[in-house]
């Protein structure tokens, strides 16, 4: 019989700095943040592209979805270093983290094109679109490790089957 219970994502020890860090509640609050921003902003990025009509407003929007997504990447890696031990790539995580630095560089790739003003509003706000397929990835994969953290019990350090206990 395979056993086909969900992979530990925390050992208990983790689970407790996870719990008491304040940084898990700056992820907590910055991630819906982030992801309202990202709603309002395809929208706007969407019309746009449909009508020609608040560009200026689409384009400024993928800024501020960019600085928000930098704030949340510097936050998690910190949350993750306080957790895990390391600021990216911790093993419960590294999926996440790999897809996260396309997710960067796409974002980071816009802001160099919007500063640089050398693309169309067009291509800049299609490139944004690139950037957000990419976040939306990304979003689901976390959201995935959201839900399979609360349904992992919490591990509770007993002795081995069999072991003699001492009341």
């Amino acid at each position: 019989m395979s056993d086909s219970s969900p992979p530990v994502l925390y050992t208990p020890a983790q689970r407790a700095r996870r719990d008491a860090s304040r940084w898990t509640l700056v992820q907590g609050v910055l991630a819906p943040v982030q992801f309202l921003i990202f709603g309002v902003s395809l929208y706007l990025v969407v019309h746009s592209l449909q009508t020609g009509k608040l560009t200026d407003w689409a384009l400024g929007s993928v800024v501020l979805k960019t600085g928000v997504l930098y704030a949340i990447m510097v936050t998690g890696a910190i949350w993750e270093k306080v957790v895990f031990g390391q600021y990216l790539f911790a093993p419960a995580f590294y999926w996440e983290d790999v897809v996260s630095m396309g997710v960067l560089a796409l974002h980071t790739a816009y802001l160099w094109v919007w500063c640089q003003g050398v693309w169309s509003p067009t291509d800049q706000l299609l490139l944004a679109l690139a950037a957000y397929g990419s976040y939306a990835i990304n979003a689901a994969q976390y959201l995935r490790k959201l839900r399979m953290a609360r349904l992992q019990k919490p591990l509770s350090i007993s002795p081995p089957a069999g072991a003699q206990v001492q009341p």
